[in-house]
């Protein structure tokens, strides 16, 4: 589940501002994403890229913990087979694995360029969407209106990049993480915005049983080319998971009549994922030796509370040919990138009733890019044994997000120690992550 958006006030801004500007965001679907360029180049001109996966990913389906001698007693038919066999894991150095749906991460590990943080935690213990959000988008133990990642480039000082010194927020909304005292403005491009696939599925859902409703929404949806994959897949997996036969199945790769952002179709191609063009739109912008420094994206599609088997390898093929367009995108400035892959909490240990997992709270964070000091999983290993889950049902936490965050941002971007206190409001006594970064 996603969190409202919060509209951006629009701003009248000129046109080199809205090409080379301070910020730009794009939303389409359940993906969108926020650009902001720092008001001077840090020494090493890093690069920024913070994920948000909104819906709370599952850690140790992600990141797999197959060596851990409780697991398969937990969560067995949540767990992929081991590395080497059909439709494995992909091994990441003998007790973790990564999952199946994402090779272009494992070639990052390869690489040296990732870096998995498992059992990461954020400061707080809300197990409501919206709260946690807000809670890991502003850094702070209250709920703020304005986000760390917003104070952070207000914080990175030096001489303008440009000439016009403004933001530019491209899209329906700017999350909550890129908000605040920092100049980021306001553009909403005709038709950029438009609800995803799985939210008018689950809309149908919910009003399924309902027998005026119900079939009026069906009836609009079907009409609806946009949304004919979503509902003919929620069938299948439905059926699937309940034996029975799918009805009216439909074919993917339905022609798309093509929106006005960079990369669009032409008129009856099919329509490319919105996430993936973001991720090319920000590397695009990103590159460019004038252009932003810092960009927010998220993507939804990550409350799995039933048949997680099944549904969250889509997510993950997303997130994995997404980020393999941003460093593409990125090119030789990929070398001076990082990616900080967040969620606000993870799921619990043990499978429930539905096949799928419920809020929990230890997870995993990632960090990729050439600049990150990969090749390893980070984070210290709690156990799944009795007495080591967290209240008896969830990942006990032993790594502080904003330790993680402030790292990044110290090491890679020059954000001096001193303003970690105002960038993370309350974070006294919390260190920032050391060795996250190349030297």
């Amino acid at each position: 589940m996603s969190r409202p958006p919060i509209p951006a006030p629009p701003v009248l801004i000129p046109r080199r501002t809205a090409l080379l500007g301070l910020g730009a965001a794009w939303t389409l679907g359940s993906a969108s994403l926020a650009l902001a360029r720092p008001s001077g180049p840090a020494r090493r001109d890093g690069r920024l890229v913070v994920v948000i996966l909104r819906g709370a990913l599952d850690g140790m389906a992600a990141v797999i913990p197959y060596g851990d001698p409780a697991l398969a007693a937990l969560r067995a038919p949540l767990v992929p087979p081991p590395p080497g066999q059909p439709g494995g894991m992909r091994d990441l150095g003998g007790f973790y694995g990564l999952h199946p749906a994402l090779p272009v991460l494992h070639g990052f590990y390869a690489q040296g360029s990732l870096l998995p943080i498992h059992a990461v935690a954020g400061h707080y213990r809300s197990r409501s969407h919206f709260e946690a959000q807000d809670y890991m988008e502003s850094g702070a133990d209250t709920r703020l209106t304005s986000g760390w990642l917003n104070r952070a480039v207000g914080a990175m000082g030096g001489l303008p990049y440009g000439p016009d010194g403004a933001g530019l927020s491209v899209g329906l909304s700017t999350p909550l993480l890129l908000r605040g005292p920092t100049p980021i403005g306001g553009f909403d491009p005709l038709q950029a915005a438009r609800p995803d696939d799985d939210l008018f599925a689950r809309i149908a859902a919910l009003n399924a049983p309902d027998p005026l409703t119900g079939p009026a929404l069906r009836a609009g949806l079907r009409a609806d080319t946009y949304s004919i994959r979503a509902l003919s897949a929620r069938e299948r997996a439905d059926a699937a998971s309940s034996g029975m036969t799918a009805p009216g199945a439909l074919h993917p790769g339905v022609p798309y009549p093509g929106v006005p952002y960079p990369g669009a179709p032409r008129p009856g191609t099919a329509r490319p994922d919105p996430f993936l063009v973001l991720c090319h739109t920000a590397g695009t912008l990103l590159a460019a030796p004038d252009g932003p420094r810092v960009a927010a994206l998220e993507i939804g599609g990550w409350d799995t509370h039933a048949a997680q088997m099944g549904r969250l390898s889509g997510p993950l093929r997303r997130l994995d040919a997404g980020l393999g367009a941003l460093r593409d995108a990125l090119g030789p400035a990929w070398a001076h990138g990082a990616v900080l892959v967040m969620t606000e909490f993870g799921r619990t240990v043990r499978i429930n009733g539905t096949a799928g997992t419920d809020h929990g709270t230890g997870t995993i964070t990632l960090l990729a890019g050439g600049a990150v000091a990969g090749g390893r999983v980070g984070g210290t290993w709690p156990g799944l044994a009795r007495g080591q889950l967290f209240e008896n049902r969830d990942l006990a936490p032993t790594t502080d997000l904003r330790a993680v965050a402030m790292g990044v941002l110290r090491d890679h971007m020059d954000v001096p120690a001193h303003a970690m206190p105002r960038i993370f409001p309350g974070s006294a006594g919390i260190a920032p992550l050391a060795g996250l970064i190349r030297a």
